[in-house]
């Protein structure tokens, strides 16, 4: 039994070392001081901005997902602590989960109803959006927002490429299965596995490439706060654990900086 339980350990620290992946990838650019990034440039000055194509993405996504996946080789004492500061938060956060999700508060079926229909709407909007820029981009011949929403594209294909791979790998149960207990490396799960949160990863890979793209106050206000949304009535509709948004979300944040820095670098 106890040798049982040393391996379910081991097999859950594989998995948070994994979510760290692309943290890994976002960090070891810092090691030279001299590739420190710009901030985005303002939406009227385009004249720097080279061509971002929708032909050219297929191969941007290959990449990112190379980038993403070796990124281990890559880890220096430098940019450990990223990664490192991930793993331990949600193993904290894990901690607690069934403790929250088993709170009568959140055993309302219609808050759950409500907050599913709400995080829905609000994944929409972010998957909308990066369409709305680009097609405003084409139509008033903005480069600068064209680009936007195929970074944007980008980043949630790479998000959700990256999640489905730790879905298949963790095979978490829902917060609705066997009393929310959250149990890993559960075959029955297939592919509908908790952990991390689809909808938080995604919407958050999005918003960081619209709040890094057009970085004023407002922007960033809405991009971010819209995005906390969807992770918290994620866990208000009982569909994930806490654990699960928090991976999701810092994911899926990562990544979109990454799209949008690594565009930068390549200009």
């Amino acid at each position: 039994m106890v040798s049982q339980r040393r391996r379910s350990l081991r097999r859950i620290l594989h998995v948070l070392a994994a979510a760290s992946l692309p943290v890994l990838v976002c960090s070891a650019g810092a090691q030279n001081p001299a590739e420190n990034l710009p901030d985005a440039p303002s939406p009227q000055n385009q004249t720097s901005l080279s061509t971002v194509t929708v032909r050219g993405t297929p191969v941007r996504i290959l990449k990112d997902q190379e980038a993403v996946w070796t990124s281990p080789a890559r880890i220096r004492e430098s940019n450990a602590l990223g990664p490192l500061a991930l793993v331990l938060a949600t193993a904290l956060m894990m901690t607690t989960d069934h403790q929250v999700m088993s709170s009568s508060r959140l055993r309302d079926p219609s808050l759950n109803n409500q907050a599913t229909t709400a995080s829905t709407g609000l994944l929409g909007s972010f998957v909308a959006a990066p369409v709305a820029i680009y097609g405003l981009g084409a139509l008033h011949h903005d480069d600068h927002a064209t680009e936007t929403g195929i970074l944007g594209g980008e980043a949630m294909v790479d998000s959700l490429a990256v999640s489905e791979v730790l879905k298949a790998v963790s095979m978490r149960e829902r917060p609705t299965v066997d009393n929310a207990k959250g149990k890993f490396f559960q075959s029955s799960v297939g592919l509908n596995s908790s952990f991390p949160s689809n909808h938080a990863i995604v919407a958050w890979s999005s918003a960081a490439v619209i709040a890094s793209e057009y970085d004023g106050l407002l922007t960033q206000v809405l991009a971010y706060g819209l995005a906390t949304g969807v992770s918290t009535t994620r866990v208000l509709a009982r569909q994930h654990f806490p654990s699960d948004v928090l991976v999701g979300s810092a994911v899926g944040w990562m990544i979109g900086r990454y799209v949008v820095h690594h565009r930068r670098r390549l200009d």
